[in-house]
């Protein structure tokens, strides 16, 4: 079986199923136990695993960036509330902070590639330094940065933090295909062997350059899009955003058509849910391309 998708909210786990019936995302079986209650052995003879699932984003940033359902990954989006705004800021201590129980299983079953996403404001609670230390202790190889929705050209900022980590990259090539083995081939002609992230296995197939090289012109994209879209000019998949007026008297653009705000629309609340809890599979596929 391809994929195993965890996802302890009714709403979105139903969602996460529909998506793959349409085969949006990869096919697979979701799981609503907390994941707390998930044992390693629950996991063997899946090819993806993704925690925190919410709507399936990451499997289909897998799919836009080209990957096969059938490659091996890990993925995942800890709960932000103990580091959001939406919160109570109690951090650590927030018995949402699940990063311990995401870590058990990777230290259990050691996937050979992990993504992950946070909100950006959990590395001023030491969030990312408490995810490295641990990746590293386990001789994983780990990467951040930090890009809003903008950066794809999307019409709404939503900055994120965005982390990979990496144990082996032996097979790489013949899993994402040809593509990925020209683009490490071209990383290393341009950068030789300086400025690589550090790595257990030694394959020196990722450099801190790569990375933020990789994913800057699509950022610069995203904020021309933004500057075209102040001008009515702009032709991204994002073109023709609804305005919304927000309860801080300011107005903001969405996606046309994504949210239903009138009273007595079905589901409005379980969509609204759905929308504000996913990632913006397009920018974590420029993170997945720039990894490969």
């Amino acid at each position: 079986m391809p994929a195993y998708y965890n996802e302890n909210d009714k709403g979105a786990a139903a969602w996460l199923r529909e998506l793959i019936k349409a085969g949006m995302i990869a096919p697979g079986v979701v799981d609503e136990r907390s994941i707390e209650d998930v044992k390693a052995e629950d996991l063997a003879g899946f090819d993806q695993c993704h925690f925190f699932a919410g709507i399936g984003g990451w499997s289909r940033a897998l799919r836009l960036a080209d990957c096969p359902d059938s490659r091996p990954v890990w993925t995942g989006s800890c709960p932000c509330q103990p580091f959001s705004v939406a919160g109570k800021g109690k951090g650590k201590e927030d018995r949402r902070h699940l990063w311990p129980e995401w870590f058990r299983l990777i230290r259990e079953c050691k996937p050979a590639r992990v993504y992950g996403e946070q909100v950006a404001s959990a590395i001023n609670h030491g969030w990312l330094d408490l995810v490295f230390d641990d990746l590293e202790k386990e001789s994983y190889a780990c990467g951040a940065i930090c890009l809003p929705a903008c950066s794809v050209g999307a019409a709404h900022i939503r900055q994120r933090l965005w982390f990979m980590a990496d144990s082996d990259c032996s097979g790489l090539g013949e899993q994402c295909g040809a593509e990925s083995v020209q683009a490490q081939q071209h990383t290393a002609e341009r950068d030789g062997n300086s400025g690589k992230l550090a790595n257990a296995a030694d394959h020196g197939h990722i450099t801190a350059n790569g990375l933020r090289e990789a994913v800057e012109p699509s950022k610069q994209a995203g904020q021309n899009s933004i500057r075209q879209l102040a001008g009515g000019g702009d032709n991204s998949f994002w073109a023709n955003p609804d305005w919304l007026y927000c309860r801080d008297k300011k107005w903001r653009p969405v996606e046309s058509g994504s949210f239903p705000l009138a009273h007595g629309i079905p589901g409005r609340v379980g969509l609204l849910r759905g929308y504000g809890n996913a990632i913006v599979p397009e920018v974590a596929a420029e993170i997945i391309r720039a990894t490969m």
